[in-house]
């Protein structure tokens, strides 16, 4: 048989593969139709109640005290989330700095916050500490934290150390970071909640839920959480927003979270923005779907990589609970060539080759690839990881089915 032949023969084998693993995830994805369009019901429903029109998007100067479309878009956050109130803005400017907007909201000088998901995301470390340089240890805050137990709450000693020191905050990481465990639950989230609530009830429970939004039919907000965090220019954008972030909660902990997000006198009561934010409107209604287009998509490259034997985080047989698979690798040279085929399959910057390098907010050298329409959007197809053992791509996002589908094919054909 001839070379091209050969190559062809190949080829159409690695095709009639792939379309057996899709037909194994079916279920799988099925169920993830099914949030979705249960997402999108409240969604919809929730923009009918608000009363949207095109008034919405235009966009305002100056002090920006008549913004309607700013002040309704944060009711309409806050009513997908079954919270009381939100702050949503282009102004909290990713999810790092709006995470640290809410903590410097919330905690005053002396107090403690005890993290029950371990360690913080790593850009949040100079949040935390640091003699001079603003940080919350700076300004006399304290912290505890407590790590999972195979992947679950530690509630023995979570409620053993609220009932012993009435912390300010507790704090909850949705997703995985730069570690190996899976994503929480929000059902797993429910118990815990109230019996923190039960132990402590003037603790604010908060919660990073980057990468989490609309995967399930639930949000952190309606099993107890005070405060929710995230980024616009991940799930909650639908790929459209090209920037901000939403902190959706109770009155009580969005009004304190205010007077840092501007100041005490002033509030939520100014912020223009010219640009105005139809495409946040737009996002936001198409988030439901585009976020099950990369559950989906997450789902078939992983299965790929499982069977080309390595370990994928979560498996596939197991739920998922953000948008993020983890895939680890045996070798660094492994492990930054998947990272550079995701850029080579991007439509935006293709031609770029990333390479690990010391990025801001990191403790090690980091590689990227986000051939993205949006600068960083994470729910754009996107793949990054820190350059040490274990050698792990958290790989995340894709607007289409259809271009993780041409990924999982390229790696089909490896």
């Amino acid at each position: 048989m001839k070379k091209a032949e050969k190559s062809a023969s190949r080829v159409e084998k690695s095709k009639s593969e792939l379309e057996e693993i899709e037909k194994s995830l079916r279920p799988k994805f099925e169920e993830i139709e099914q949030v979705a369009f249960f997402n999108q019901k409240k969604v919809l429903d929730a923009f009918r109640e608000i009363g949207v029109t095109t008034s919405h998007f235009v966009g305002t100067t100056g002090y920006g005290y008549t913004d309607r479309g700013r002040d309704d878009f944060a009711r309409l956050v806050a009513k997908i989330f079954g919270a009381e109130d939100a702050i949503c803005s282009p102004h909290l400017t990713c999810g790092t700095h709006t995470i640290a907007t809410a903590l410097y909201g919330l905690l005053r000088p002396n107090d403690l916050m005890i993290s029950i998901t371990g360690e913080l995301y790593d850009t949040l470390n100079d949040t935390l500490y640091g003699a001079d340089n603003g940080s919350l240890e700076s300004l006399g805050v304290k912290f505890e934290f407590l790590d999972l137990v195979d992947d679950h709450f530690d509630e023995k000693r979570i409620l053993s150390e609220v009932k012993k020191h009435k912390p300010r905050v507790v704090f909850v990481q949705k997703s995985r970071g730069y570690s190996s465990r899976k994503a929480l639950s929000c059902d797993e989230m429910a118990p815990i909640f109230a019996k923190i609530k039960d132990a402590s009830p003037e603790t604010f429970i908060v919660v990073d839920n980057c990468y989490g939004e609309f995967v399930e039919t639930k949000e952190p907000t309606e099993v107890g959480a005070d405060v929710v965090m995230g980024s616009f220019i991940k799930n909650l954008g639908g790929s459209l927003a090209a920037t901000g972030g939403y902190i959706v909660g109770t009155k009580k902990a969005i009004e304190k979270i205010e007077n840092r997000f501007t100041c005490p006198s002033l509030k939520r009561e100014t912020g223009s923005y010219e640009a105005g934010y139809r495409l946040f409107y737009q996002g936001l209604f198409l988030a439901p779907h585009i976020v099950s287009q990369a559950l989906k998509g997450g789902l078939l490259v992983g299965e790929v990589m499982k069977q080309k034997g390595h370990r994928v985080i979560p498996d596939t047989n197991e739920k998922c609970y953000d948008i993020i698979k983890s895939i680890v690798f045996d070798t660094e040279e492994e492990l930054i060539s998947f990272v550079q085929l995701i850029q080579k399959l991007s439509p935006v910057d293709s031609s770029f080759v990333p390479m690990p390098y010391a990025m801001a907010g990191y403790t090690t050298d980091v590689i990227m690839a986000a051939g993205t329409f949006v600068e960083g959007a994470s729910l754009e197809l996107s793949c990054d990881s820190p350059i040490k053992k274990p050698y792990i791509a958290y790989f995340q996002g894709g607007i289409t089915y259809e271009q993780l589908k041409i990924l999982a094919e390229e790696l089909q054909n490896r």
